[in-house]
């Protein structure tokens, strides 16, 4: 996620809560208008009841009468504008908690792309991965699965909350998990409440993508207590998942094949100059 976007939002958010504070300062305005308003009917009602009962003013009386029924109106007025600032004022409120959501999900979304990239160890990609799915997605138990290019068949490298023997191999294209994995379409249940663990059919299944090649796929059976359903945020964390942390995966598998060829080359090397 780039950090150009991050600075985007938090200038969004400080525009905003400029806007917050002067909606603030509006209201309270208003507020004192209609208090100085309130005391000046009041005044008026004062000046009217003063009056003799017997006075043959008639027109003075029908003068004040009228000027009530104008501040009465103009508060009628000022106090409609102030029910509107105020439901202006919470629509900026929600919009605030929006984009502060937005923010950390966004700061969330950064740390686990730069984590995932922060090694070569492959034991520690799975390790970070699986972090990410516990702490960021809630998921309790789940397996990643990779494919093996010379049979062809789906296999769990690490799970968590289940042993990995029970997670099966699957062939491309068989079941849930091997469609999953040929088609590269992300696999929900269309109901989280009412599914019931089963190792053949998860409730999510996520294809691990490098462009149009699936190397594996992240399969999730069960999610924490707390966790009742998927948030948006949960959908783009699928999405990082499926590239950013099939690549970590593919560079890590490859640096450590690497790794190993070249200690055996090295290997020999020793043996031929001994």
């Amino acid at each position: 996620m780039p950090l150009d976007d991050d600075k985007g939002f938090l200038n969004r958010a400080d525009e905003f809560m400029q806007v917050f504070k002067k909606g603030a300062e509006f209201t309270q305005e208003l507020l004192r208008e209609n208090e100085r308003l309130r005391f000046r009917i009041l005044e008026m009602e004062n000046v009217n009841n003063a009056v003799p009962a017997n006075i043959n003013n008639q027109g003075e009386n029908l003068r004040l009468l009228q000027r009530i029924a104008e501040l009465e109106s103009e508060k009628a007025d000022i106090v409609e504008r102030i029910r509107q600032v105020e439901e202006e004022n919470k629509d900026f409120a929600n919009r605030y908690v929006e984009i502060e959501s937005e923010n950390n999900n966004l700061a969330n979304l950064y740390i686990a792309s730069y984590q995932l990239h922060s090694t070569l160890d492959f034991p520690e990609v799975l390790q970070i991965i699986i972090e990410i799915v516990i702490n960021l997605i809630g998921a309790e138990n789940f397996a990643i699965m990779l494919l093996d290019e010379k049979t062809r068949m789906l296999e769990a490298v690490a799970s968590e909350g289940i042993d990995r023997e029970m997670v099966p191999k699957v062939s491309m294209g068989g079941g849930v998990i091997g469609e999953v994995a040929k088609t590269g379409e992300n696999y929900f249940v269309p109901d989280l409440d009412s599914y019931e663990m089963d190792m053949n059919s998860p409730m999510v299944c996520i294809p691990l993508k490098i462009k149009e090649q699936c190397i594996g796929v992240l399969v999730i059976y069960k999610l924490l207590m707390q966790k009742k359903s998927f948030a948006d945020v949960d959908f783009e964390l699928f999405t990082l998942l499926a590239g950013h942390a099939a690549t970590a995966i593919f560079s890590s598998r490859l640096y450590s094949d690497s790794e190993r060829k070249l200690n055996t080359i090295q290997g020999f090397l020793d043996l031929l100059t001994k």
